[in-house]
């Protein structure tokens, strides 16, 4: 049975693994902000000439899944660019499953899981070099997916 909470999970601690990114189990850059997690079902409106109320019957059609935006502060990985590369190269098999899971204040194992299959690179975007401050160098890349699965 699961453990009812009254508070909602803290949005930090989360964890981002690809089957483009490296070898499984290394780590290969860790993600500040990851957004546009969503789907969406399209419906067809039908009405049945006989029906007995003259109302829209709906009906769902198409799923579609949003792109995904993953933020990270530059790290010396270049899997991002060597994917990037091989989409671009229209090189074959270049679709990932892309795995995000949230975890509990513990770490103790995920509660939530976000599975984007099909994953394809769609855009880049490199961070903006300014010589004053402190701030941080982020990128940020772009997925498209064909299905995100929630458990």
């Amino acid at each position: 049975m699961p453990i009812q909470r009254e508070d909602p999970y803290p949005i930090f601690n989360f964890r981002v693994t690809a089957d483009r990114f490296g070898d499984a189990g290394t780590v290969q850059g860790g993600f500040q902000e990851i957004s546009g997690l969503s789907t969406e079902i399209t419906m067809a409106e039908y009405r049945n000439g006989n029906a007995a109320e003259n109302v829209v019957t709906k009906m769902p059609m198409l799923n579609k899944s949003g792109d995904v935006t993953c933020k990270r502060g530059v790290m010396g990985s270049d899997a991002f660019f060597k994917w990037i590369k091989a989409v671009r190269d229209g090189e074959q098999n270049v679709r990932a499953t892309v795995t995000i899971e949230l975890f509990d204040e513990a770490r103790q194992g995920p509660v939530m899981t976000w599975t984007l299959s099909a994953a394809t690179p769609i855009k880049y975007t490199a961070p903006n070099l300014s010589g004053k401050g402190t701030d941080v160098a982020m990128e940020e890349l772009v997925l498209a997916c064909e299905k995100l699965d929630v458990s």
